[in-house]
């Protein structure tokens, strides 16, 4: 599948997914609990990298960098 690579040594994952609509302000939110449910899931060796799909959303750039913030996450991760 396209939306999902496993790296080379298979302890590297890239999800990249796209929002409903270009402007879709769920986005950020959908993509942490993709991450955390991967974090939860796969053991720790796992690199996880997830990411909007290029040319998808309005603030594509900004919500990437959102997304593969170790601080944000770890604030994710406490509130659920």
């Amino acid at each position: 599948d396209e939306d999902m690579d496993g790296g080379d040594d298979f302890s590297t994952i890239d999800v990249k997914f796209t929002p409903t609509i270009p402007h879709c302000s769920m986005a950020t939110l959908i993509g942490l609990c993709i991450r955390v449910k991967l974090l939860r899931s796969l053991p720790k060796r796992f690199k996880i990298t997830v990411r909007i799909n290029p040319g998808t959303h309005a603030s594509e750039l900004a919500i990437n960098r959102q997304l593969n913030d170790k601080e944000r996450v770890i604030a994710a991760l406490e509130n659920v």
